[in-house]
């Protein structure tokens, strides 16, 4: 005879409602324009995981939830909109009116409600901080005026839920002892002398007494029934009693257990798995309490009921292992998530544009972070901190940055307000010229001197450009009122280049071009959009007088020089005459050869053009003394001919 046995197999998962991932994040203070970051860092709040842990850090943490607990949660209460005090009042309402056994999914939802609360309110506290100008550090947040009342509370609850426990703890050991008895009078009926329909009333009493009798410590349950199912078999078998009851109360007992399949196999198509194996529970429980089936029944509605409890068994243990897997690729992207992070919070950002850029990865990585569900029990509060300091981490060296951004800005602002006392002591000067290469280097000092912060930008900005507008409109004037004397200055300067070139430059020599360039110097400036052509005029006219000039100087020289010749006595001297004209040309010669030779080395130097200019210019006047020296030999020559 087979012997029923209990199909409870229990998941590789705690049984429990499986809660939606709840993973949330905000980010805050990250505000910023391409051309100038907000001066707070973000800040990162995490909304359901960081509520979580400032619950558990506040030593508000209930433990494992109850099987009484888990059959007794209901749909919770509509939190949202409640404030910090609704939330505190709802809690005291809870402990007044509602079963303890029945509070747990509740008092969680209220518990990370206020935390969700309390930390936005902390986040609120630090940005104004931060704004007016607070040190990071230096930052210590108000005391919330309900957590101490909350605390209060959720001890009061915790103390009622601990009593509660012990009480259902106290209750299975009470209840484990009243079914120990029941098995020992069940064991004493066999032996009794009595007749047998009081027996058997018994023995009804014994059954009744042990279905009313509530829940055992878990350790005990199949142990202790498997006891209490033998002995009730054994009195069906061992006790002659009357067939009609026997056979009447086999027939009960076969139509129970025939409804207790029909319900696990209702089961089995169940849509919520958690809830079809939590109610397979119940049916295991009400199938250990009814008794023997005919004997031909007892085997084929035994593996009818475990069929069906079976494939759901199988269901609860596939739902939970692709609940498991699942998880675990939720941890390897949050991982991979988190180094990203870390990689991001390591970089040596320098510069707003690449603060700004990393900024917007981290924003974009959070949104991910978003979206991906909760890891493995074991692990996910402690995936959640390594990302929660891997972003806080971030924001530390981002909120350094741009407190050494603020220094900077500081500083810079310090040498715009000099150069601005700079440019108004310059904007009244009347030394136009320097006052105008001052300024000109004050705005170029001014470009290199960095960026201040918004709010001071404009106002310097504008103290500046006022000072520099000052001068140059003061400027504008002065030169406008000489214009005219310009223009006439431009006459008088065409009247004197065209005297120039009617002049008889050889009558008047150099000291007529001498004066004539006094006369030019006297003459003041010309607008300067014809300074250059009329300057290029003039060189050009004073130059072609010192061409005539040398042209006639070098004819007077040679016609000097043949009277010289023919006044020479005797071929000695024409012959001495020529050698010493004749070494001067070759030393000449020697002489232009090696200025042109140091013209390839003057090539490769610096200032090349002005040198190189020096030296064509000697070696052309070398070149014009040659030329006149050898002229001079030929003229020795062709006296020396003539004597012969």
């Amino acid at each position: 005879m087979a012997t029923e046995k209990t199909i409870l197999t229990a998941p590789t998962e705690p049984v429990g409602t499986v809660a939606e991932d709840a993973n949330m994040m905000t980010t805050n203070n990250e505000t910023t324009t391409p051309v100038e970051a907000a001066d707070e860092p973000m800040s990162s709040t995490f909304a359901q995981e960081e509520a979580e842990l400032a619950a558990q850090e506040a030593g508000l943490d209930l433990g494992e939830e109850t099987m009484e607990e888990e059959a007794a949660a209901t749909k919770g209460d509509d939190l949202s909109g409640l404030d910090e005090e609704g939330l505190v009042k709802l809690f005291a309402e809870k402990i007044e009116s509602e079963s303890v056994v029945a509070m747990r999914a509740i008092v969680e939802a209220i518990k990370i409600a206020f935390y969700k609360l309390h930390r936005q309110h902390i986040d609120a506290e630090r940005k104004a901080f931060l704004e007016a100008g607070g040190a990071e550090d230096a930052f210590t947040p108000t005391a919330c005026p309900y957590e101490q009342r909350f605390k209060e509370l959720f001890a009061i609850y915790r103390e009622q839920r601990d009593k509660h426990i012990a009480e259902i703890e106290a209750n299975k050991e009470e209840n484990l002892k009243i079914k120990l008895a029941i098995i020992e009078e069940l064991k004493e009926l066999i032996n009794t002398d009595e007749a047998m329909n009081s027996t058997f009333a018994r023995f009804r009493e014994l059954q009744t007494k042990w279905k009313e009798t509530g829940l055992v410590p878990q350790q005990n349950v199949k142990d202790l029934w498997e006891t209490y199912n033998l002995h009730v078999e054994n009195f069906y078998n061992f006790i002659k009693i009357n067939k009609e009851l026997r056979d009447l109360d086999l027939k009960k007992n076969y139509e129970a257990k025939l409804s207790l399949c029909e319900q696990a196999e209702a089961l089995a198509m169940e849509q919520q798995i958690v809830e079809a194996f939590r109610k397979l529970q119940k049916l295991h429980d009400e199938w250990r309490e009814t008794g023997p089936v005919a004997i031909e029944f007892k085997e084929s509605l035994w593996e009818r009921f475990k069929e069906a409890s079976s494939r759901i068994n199988k269901r609860h243990q596939e739902h939970f292992e692709s609940l498991k897997a699942e998880q675990t690729k939720n941890l390897a992207l949050k991982e991979e998530l988190c180094a990203k992070t870390e990689a991001l919070a390591e970089q040596p950002l320098l510069s707003r544009k690449d603060w700004n850029k990393a900024s917007e990865e981290l924003l974009n990585i959070q949104k991910v972070w978003k979206t991906i569900g909760y890891a493995p029990k074991k692990d996910n509060n402690r995936i959640y901190e390594r990302f929660r300091n891997a972003c806080d981490k971030f924001f530390e060296h981002k909120r350094d940055f741009y407190a050494g951004v603020k220094s900077d800005m500081e500083h810079s602002l310090a040498l715009k307000v000099e150069l601005c006392e700079q440019a108004e002591a310059l904007s009244v000067s009347e030394d136009w010229k320097h006052a105008t290469d001052e300024l000109i280097a004050l705005q170029a000092k001014w470009k290199e001197a960095g960026a201040v912060s918004r709010r001071h930008s404009d106002q310097i900005w504008k103290r500046f450009r006022a000072a520099c507008d000052k001068f140059f409109e003061r400027k504008a004037a002065h030169f406008s009122s000489i214009d005219s004397e310009y223009e006439e200055n431009l006459r008088l300067k065409r009247e004197l280049i065209e005297e120039m070139k009617g002049a008889n430059i050889k009558a008047g020599g150099f000291e007529a071009v001498k004066e004539y360039q006094r006369r030019w110097s006297q003459i003041g400036f010309v607008p300067i959009k014809f300074k250059d052509a009329l300057q290029k005029e003039y060189k050009a006219v004073v130059d072609e007088m010192f061409r005539t000039l040398r042209s006639s100087e070098r004819d007077r020289s040679m016609n000097r020089f043949k009277e010289r010749v023919a006044n020479m006595k005797g071929g000695q001297q024409l012959r001495s005459e020529r050698e010493k004209l004749y070494n001067k040309v070759r030393q000449m010669e020697q002489d232009i050869a090696l200025l042109e030779n140091n013209i390839g080395f003057f090539s490769k130097s610096k200032n090349a053009e002005a040198l190189i200019a020096d030296v064509r210019e000697k070696i052309e006047k070398a070149k014009r003394d040659m030329a006149d020296l050898i002229e001079r030999v030929k003229l020795i020559d062709e006296e020396a001919k003539s004597a012969k």
